[in-house]
């Protein structure tokens, strides 16, 4: 196992724990599963990546691995629930979200870019009196599959 992979499941196992729960063989495949995918995942598509998981147990494990903080829901446009691990353990990031099929994908923008956004919501929101620590970023348009001809 590369070492990437090992720190993924101790930073998940740790968390899990810590949620007074067990890092169980069902948990870790589904955080492979995520980490491989590299973009969020709908439970049928976990599913069809590893079929002999069931529904229903795919459903606990992630609930319980959203609640340690391993997991984090996304929603895209067709408001199907999509899972992606945390952002603190695979990075900041953004989405890109196609409303005619649905479909989810990570982004990244360059560093220079995040901190001139950081800034520019700090100052929009100065006068609110709230102070942003971070901030998610989810762009609506049409996937390149779907606005082909």
């Amino acid at each position: 196992m590369a070492d990437g992979a090992r720190d993924l499941h101790l930073m998940a196992e740790q968390r899990v724990r810590a949620a007074q729960l067990m890092y169980t063989k069902g948990r870790r495949q589904l955080v492979e599963l995520l980490a491989d995918l590299s973009r969020p995942a709908t439970m049928p598509e976990l599913l069809e990546q590893q079929p002999r998981l069931t529904l229903s147990s795919v459903y606990r494990n992630m609930t319980d691995l959203e609640t340690a903080g391993v997991v984090q829901k996304v929603i895209g446009s067709d408001e199907r629930t999509r899972y992606e691990l945390a952002e603190d353990l695979i990075g900041h990031h953004h989405h890109s979200i196609c409303t005619r099929c649905g479909t989810v994908d990570d982004f990244v923008i360059p560093t220079r870019t995040e901190k001139a956004l950081d800034a520019a919501l700090a100052k929009a929101l100065a006068e609110s009196g709230f102070r942003p620590s971070g901030h998610r970023l989810d762009v609506i348009g049409i996937c390149t599959t779907c606005a082909q001809p």
